[in-house]
Parts: C-alpha cells; sequence; structure tokens
C-alpha cells in the first residue's frame, strides 16, 4: 500500500464519529494538561492507559497520540503567560515568551506560537506520511542481530543526551533492564526476581510503573509549588498580530519545522532537544539574532514550531522499526504490545487500520488544536487560576482507579504507592525516569533478540559483527561512548 492509498484508507478510518471524538478528547485533555505546569504528557498517559483495554485499540491510540502532541501547543500558554514551562519542550519558549507578555505582546506571542505549531505538526505529518513506506522497508532487512544493536544504540543514545548526569541515566538504564527481567522466563518457566509474591509472576506492569513514576511523583513534586498570580487579561482579539510579527515569524518556522522533523525521527532525541537546537540555530542565522532573549517573536515560533514537527515525525521510527524515540514513545510501545500488536514495518502490513488511521489523525487533530488555542485561550487562561490543592487530590484519586481497573487488582494500587514513593526520592537525588522507562520496554526485546540472534547463529556472537547494519549500529555505539568518555575527560577551561 503507497502513501496517497494508506492515508485516503486512513482518513476513512479517522472521519468515523466515534474516533474523531477519541482525537478531540486526547487532543483537548493534552492542552489541557499542557496548559497546567507540573503536568506533563507523560504523567496523563499513564493515567490513560488503563482506559485504552476497554476501547478498541485504534480509538485508544488516537486519544493517547492526541494527548502527546496536545501537551506541545499546550504547554506554550504557561510558558508565555507565567514563564513557567508546560512541559519540557517548552522551556526555551520562556526565554522571549515570558518577555513578550512583560512588553503587553503577550496575545501576538499567543496567536502566534499557535500558528508556529499548526505549520510545525502539518510538515512533521507530511514526512512521516512520506517517508513512513521507505523507512519501513529499510525495517524489513533487519533481523533479531540488527534489532539487538538498534535498540541498544537506542539506549545509549537516549542515556547520553539527558539532561542530567550521564551517569544516573546510564544508573536508570540499567534499573529499567533489571525490572524488566521480572516475572517468569518465557524459554525457562522460571520465575526471576519474584521474591515469592505472586503477583510479579507475571512482570511488573507497565501501568504500576508509569503511574508511579510518572503520575504519583508528579503530584508530590508539584503540589508543594504555589502558582504565580495570572494577572493578564487575553482576548481573541489581543491576540492579533502585527504584519511585522507575521514576516518575522515566516523563515524560522520553517527553520524549526525542517529541524525538530529531523530530530524527532532520531531515536533517543524528542521535541525538548529539537526545541533547543531550533532556538540555538536562530541565535545564528537569524536577521534578529541580537533581539532574542529579550521578547523576539523569532525565538517563540522556531522552538514551538520544532517541538510540535517532532512530536509528529517521533512516530516514525516507533512504529517502523519498533524504536521508542523517548519514554513516551516507549508508553506507546508497551500499550500496543499489551494489545497484541507489534510496531514494526510489518505493522503497516498487518494493522493498517490502526497505523493509517492514527497517522490520518493526526492531521485532523492538528486542525482541533489550531481551534482549541485560538478562540477558546480564555478557558486555558481561566485554567491557570485554578488552585493546586484542588486539582492534585483528583489525580490521585485517578490513578488509583485507574490502575485497579486493568487488573482488578488491590495489589496494583499498593505497587504503584511503593514505587510512587521510591520514585519521589530518585527525584531528590536528581535521577530522570525516562531512561528506566526506555530500559523497562526494550529490555525484554533486547533480550528476547539476543537469544534468537544467537540460537540462529549457533551461540556465535560474531553474528553481530558479520552482519553489515548491525555492525554500523555497533560501531555508533562504540564512537558515541568514545565521545561522552573524552568530553567527560577534558579540563573544564
Amino acid at each position: 500500500m503507497d502513501s496517497l492509498t494508506g492515508l485516503l484508507f486512513g482518513i476513512s478510518t479517522a472521519l468515523d464519529p466515534v474516533v474523531l471524538l477519541y482525537c478531540f478528547a486526547g487532543v483537548f485533555i493534552g492542552t489541557f494538561i499542557g496548559v497546567l505546569p507540573g503536568l506533563g504528557a507523560l504523567a496523563t498517559i499513564s493515567l490513560l492507559l488503563p482506559l485504552t483495554y476497554h476501547v478498541p485499540p485504534v480509538m485508544g491510540f488516537v486519544m493517547l497520540a492526541g494527548v502527546y502532541y496536545g501537551a506541545q501547543y499546550g504547554g506554550s500558554t504557561a510558558s508565555i503567560l507565567l514563564n513557567l514551562p508546560g512541559t519540557p519542550s517548552n522551556v526555551v519558549t520562556c526565554i522571549d515568551g515570558y518577555q513578550m507578555t512583560q512588553q503587553g505582546r503577550a496575545g501576538p506571542a499567543l496567536f502566534m506560537t499557535a500558528a508556529s505549531s499548526f505549520v510545525g505538526g502539518m510538515i512533521g505529518v507530511l514526512l512521516l506520511i512520506f517517508f513512513v513506506n521507505d523507512v519501513a522497508a529499510i525495517g524489513l532487512k533487519f533481523g533479531s542481530a540488527e534489532y539487538f544493536s538498534l535498540m541498544c544504540l537506542g539506549l545509549v543514545t537516549a542515556s547520553t543526551v539527558a539532561t542530567g548526569s550521564r551517569l544516573k541515566s546510564v544508573a536508570m538504564v540499567v534499573v529499567g533492564l533489571l525490572l524488566g527481567t521480572v516475572g517468569t522466563d518465557l524459554d525457562s518457566g522460571v520465575p526471576r526476581f519474584a521474591f515469592g509474591i505472586t503477583e510479579l509472576l507475571d512482570g511488573v506492569s507497565l501501568v504500576v510503573l508509569a503511574m508511579g513514576l510518572f503520575g504519583f511523583v508528579e503530584v508530590a513534586r508539584s503540589a508543594k509549588y504555589a502558582m504565580p498570580q495570572l494577572y493578564s487579561k487575553i482576548t481573541v482579539q489581543s491576540m492579533l498580530p502585527t504584519k511585522q510579527d507575521v514576516k518575522r515569524s515566516i523563515a524560522p518556522t520553517l527553520r524549526g519545522s525542517i529541524i525538530g522533523s529531523f530530530f524527532g525521527a532520531l531515536p533517543g532525541t524528542g521535541p525538548s532537544i529539537a526545541a533547543f537546537s531550533a532556538y540555538s540555530v536562530e541565535k545564528k542565522f537569524s536577521k534578529n539574532a541580537k533581539k532574542l532573549g529579550t521578547g523576539a517573536i523569532e525565538g517563540v515560533v522556531a522552538p514551538e514550531a520544532a517541538n510540535n514537527a517532532a512530536a509528529q515525525t517521533a512516530f516514525i521510527p516507533t512504529l517502523t522499526l519498533g524504536i521508542p524515540g523517548d519514554a513516551i514513545m516507549a508508553l506507546m510501545i508497551g500499550a500496543l504490545m499489551m494489545h497484541g500488536i507489534q510496531p514494526g514495518p510489518l505493522m503497516i502490513a498487518n494493522q493498517p487500520e490502526i497505523f493509517w488511521g492514527l497517522i490520518a489523525s493526526f492531521i485532523i487533530g492538528n486542525v482541533f488544536l489550531l481551534i482549541l488555542n485560538i478562540p477558546m485561550i480564555g478557558i486555558w487562561v481561566g485554567l491557570l487560576r485554578i488552585p493546586y490543592h484542588y486539582l492534585y487530590p483528583a489525580i490521585l484519586t485517578f490513578i488509583a482507579l485507574g490502575v485497579y481497573s486493568v487488573n482488578n487488582n488491590v495489589f496494583d494500587i499498593y505497587a504503584v504507592a511503593v514505587i510512587g514513593v521510591a520514585g519521589y526520592m530518585l527525584t531528590i537525588a536528581k535521577f530522570e525516569f525516562a531512561p528506566l522507562l526506555l530500559g523497562f520496554v526494550l529490555g525484554p526485546l533486547i533480550e528476547e533478540n539476543l537469544r534468537r540472534a544467537l540460537v540462529l547463529s549457533s551461540g556465535s556472537f560474531m553474528t553481530f559483527i558479520e552482519r553489515p547494519i548491525s555492525a554500523g549500529f555497533l560501531v555508533a555505539i562504540l564512537t558515541i561512548a568514545v565521545v561522552v568518555v573524552v568530553k567527560s575527560t577534558k579540563p573544564q577551561t
């Protein structure tokens, strides 16, 4: 099925009234949680995972995807108005966005942000549509050795590009890999690290782990911070930009879209790195580079176009190769596998309704978001006035109800609490959870492909070197390791 035929098939699926409803619900919830600082797409998707078990897969994943890219849109609102990033990828938007608010130009900043986000998202979708078959065709040439090496490369990349300590990131990857081994070994039937607890014989639940680390912990971290008072009154009329704003935004938006599309398709990067990279490019190549940091429109539209384009193209390696680009994509893969759907090059042929329906929903979802983020701006500004002490008890209740609904097991609620407390202590020590989740999801897949490759090669580890694609990935891993070591040992000047 070529891209155009697949897209038309997907549109017929996405235009189903029920699928449209789930798409709208996803982008609405995504915008909602993006607007509220302290809550992110990762925590929200963790909360919504149990819901996907009770609806057809295409509807559930359209909604989860809508939450993901919808949060990129909504996250800019608090960044611009309060200097509080709604999501990590909106951090750089605070620099010029909040300056524009202080200059009385919050309206144009919000309008151009919505417009550039739409352009970036649509460019990312178009690239996803036209390149997804090519990437899948390459994926069909992969065997167990190639998948093993590629997944190892994804883990190494994710741990080395993390914002915190690289050593701590590697440690979190290892913890994730260890958690992935808990349960009954599929080959031998021997329990591993279950410690006599019957509920652990099936392994650690992805929902429990995600809700504990990204739901419980986020509530605990954010509840202690008071929301700054919002005095700005934003109306649709006050959002209209000048001709100069529009003219200055065109080139940065296109540059940001291209940069975001590139970084989104790379495993281990994601919207945050795309946004910072786009801002760095503007500081070097923009005609108004000297004004960046003082309330320049270029400093707002470029990173927003980049993070929205990256949010779309992140699905390229996720759907076609089964390799997550970030922790949210790891959750998506885990949820697909729980439904018995194996993401990879054969997904296009085996699950065309889900694959193309999901992609077509991105186009519809971006149109919904444009509508939600301009005419309804007053609603989102109003949300920023909701006291935190009303929000977080409700979120904790949803966490308990959601995790219980998966297996109807009280043990899962206790497990979320234990994981949440442990996770909160890890945040105090400045450990990041994204590498842990990537390790948890990819660990069993790495083990499975390692075993299969060794069986096919009669136990010879040379198979990973003799196969050119696998050897190329191993060389890339070695190169990254050498670069990281050299940089870490280089004297600081």
